[in-house]
């Protein structure tokens, strides 16, 4: 860490989470809560890439880095990948391309472009919906359970074979219910035809897939952590747990250095909705600092777990950065060399985002992410930072953080570094006591993503990617996939040489300030449209399905613009326990010799062809 002494003339006394102003309170209701969890690319063997919403180049995967609705996944040539939604697993066999459709509280709709998948669903909460689209089916997971799903990139084929749990397949203008113990093949577009049989035995993919499970199984730390919160096995052979005083049970990490300091080691990127996320170095840099809280132990940090709940909320970086004005990160370094500075949250801190949410939605990211915190201390540190300094132009903020004095935890780099995803560690600047005694406010204004902010400066364009770009592979939907959050066109420099010059991309409109939409629906009667084709049921059912998908798509539906919100009161998170989630030995254990294939299945075996699925 570099000393910078008294060239710091003023560093800003701590005023806000995130660097957006707020909006006036009254604007700020559950339409603008950005989602509660993400997806995580936890695992990677071999060679996988992806690409972010918006942009064409695929760059090499950084597995702590948040994907989200719009981002794709590649895993290349015997190459494996795992990614977690929550606890939820879906792992990627060679040559395989997935798409983020949609991924919100409710909703987690996946493209299967070509390739191989399984997915594990170990909880299955009601009003949730799981779909996975290919080219000519989608298939929407109706029990938790374990599921392959394969599509040939060469043809309208789609196989699925349920080894526990239920779905419906929806394609060719019908619909039909999959029970467990089958495998099932759907062959055509228009049309569908489709053939049953007794599901086969696992071969080395789906033998990969249950050693994982059985590891995440035995992972001491769930014992500590929820299920939900993705990363909380990588914590077991990277620290241990110690019973803390006024704390609980805390993780503390080894093999790092006796100055180590959370949120020091990796890099920020922008990623909408949140805005400014950090994504850490550490392999095991996801649980601590997403969620939960951090602490000082003696000489040592250590991790402070939220309440083991269903459904904890994400957040991109739970922080304190020094500011002013209330909301800006910049700290004025002096001789015109500006930076921005963080420290961690300790456990008593209450979280207020920057991005444009709800009370409610600032309750939950705090009470399912620390034991200490209540409901009552939220609502008083939202009134105070949110509403009053809305409604009064306060520009003092009393309240105050654990360790926003403390100049071992906080961390200060210059503004390049920050806004250009630079790693932190080798370019992080020294606070002193006498900086941190003489602060005092100045207004600046918040920071702005650049091209550069979306990856990793050191992200390396990757030579592993489909052959047609997943955004021209057909695609048939039963649920209407979201737009991109994002409206900022990205453009990534590496730090030897740039690429992605354009600011203008190809077949992208010259407006810096909007995205295409890749999934646009517009008129679903022409034949090509983006390569997303909806499911069209019969006539007779039109009116049920359509009604259907608006009650999926929540986060979308139109609401009277005069008529008020009724409050709705805080509801405790509920409690997380093993039966909460599909946890049991792998099904593999017991192998057996696969059953013979038959060319025409028996007729007791075929799914029944059923009335379209009505949710």
């Amino acid at each position: 860490m570099r000393k910078l002494g008294s060239a710091l003339v003023s560093l800003l006394f701590v005023a806000a989470l995130f660097a957006v102003a707020p909006r006036p309170a009254a604007a700020q209701d559950q339409d603008v809560d950005p989602p509660g969890r993400v997806a995580r690319l936890n695992y990677v063997q071999g060679s996988v890439s992806y690409q972010v919403s918006g942009d064409n180049d695929w760059v090499q995967a950084d597995p702590n880095r948040p994907l989200t609705t719009g981002d794709n996944l590649w895993v290349d040539q015997n190459s494996r990948g795992e990614v977690h939604i929550g606890s939820t697993a879906i792992r990627l066999s060679s040559e395989t391309g997935i798409s983020f459709l949609n991924l919100d509280d409710r909703t987690a709709q996946i493209q299967l472009a070509q390739g191989t998948i399984e997915v594990h669903l170990r909880n299955l909460a009601p009003g949730d919906a799981w779909e996975i689209d290919t080219p000519n089916l989608a298939f929407t997971l109706t029990r938790r359970g374990e599921y392959r799903i394969s599509t040939d990139p060469n043809s309208n084929s789609t196989s699925i074979t349920v080894r526990e749990g239920e779905g419906t397949v929806t394609g060719g203008g019908e619909s039909w219910d999959l029970a467990p113990g089958q495998q099932y093949s759907f062959n055509g577009t228009d049309q569908l035809a489709y053939d049953a049989q007794p599901q086969p035995g696992f071969d080395d993919f789906e033998s990969w897939c249950q050693s994982r499970d059985q590891m995440e199984n035995n992972s001491p730390s769930a014992r500590y952590v929820s299920r939900d919160i993705d990363g909380y096995y990588d914590l077991d052979s990277n620290g241990t747990w110690q019973d803390v005083p006024d704390y609980g049970n805390v993780w503390v990490p080894n093999s790092v250095d006796a100055d180590w300091v959370p949120y020091h080691y990796g890099h920020w990127v922008w990623i909408a909705p949140w805005g400014w996320t950090w994504v850490d170095a550490e392999p095991w840099g996801w649980a601590p600092f997403h969620y939960g809280r951090w602490v000082v132990i003696g000489a040592r940090w250590g991790w402070v777990p939220g309440p083991v709940v269903v459904r904890p909320v994400y957040a991109p970086a739970l922080v304190g950065f020094v500011g002013g004005g209330g909301f800006s990160l910049t700290v004025g370094f002096g001789g015109g060399f500006a930076g921005v500075a963080w420290f961690p949250l300790g456990p008593r801190d209450v979280f207020v985002p920057a991005y444009h949410c709800s009370e409610r939605y600032v309750t939950n990211v705090n009470v399912t992410n620390t034991r200490i915190v209540n409901v009552t201390q939220v609502t008083n540190v939202y009134s105070t930072v949110i509403v009053n300094r809305t409604v009064n132009n306060v520009n003092v903020n009393n309240v105050h953080y654990t360790y926003e004095n403390n100049t071992r935890a906080i961390t200060a780099v210059s503004r390049d570094t920050f806004v250009n995803a630079r790693p932190v560690q080798t370019a992080a600047v020294r606070v002193n006591d006498e900086q941190i005694r003489n602060v005092h406010v100045v207004e600046n204004q918040p920071i702005a993503p650049t091209r550069t902010s979306y990856v990793s400066a050191t992200a390396k364009v990757a030579t592993a990617k489909p052959a047609v770009p997943l955004s021209q592979r057909p695609v048939v939907a039963r649920l209407t996939p979201a737009a991109p959050a994002r409206v900022r066109t990205p453009e990534y420099t590496n730090d030897s040489h740039p690429f992605n010059e354009s600011t203008n991309r190809p077949n992208q409109p010259n407006q810096p300030n909007q995205e295409p939409n890749r999934n646009n629906q517009g008129n679903t009667n022409q034949p090509n449209n983006n390569g997303f084709r909806p499911f069209t049921p019969p006539n007779q059912n039109n009116q049920n399905v359509n009604r259907n998908n608006e009650n999926t798509n929540r986060g979308n539906e139109a609401k009277p613009e005069n008529q008020p919100r009724p409050p709705v009161k805080f509801a405790p998170p509920v409690k997380a326990k093993d039966e909460n989630y599909d946890v049991h030995p792998p099904l593999n254990q017991n192998k057996q010799a696969p059953p013979k294939q038959e060319s025409k299945p028996k007729e007791e075996s075929k799914p029944k062809p059923d009335k379209p699925h009505k949710s």
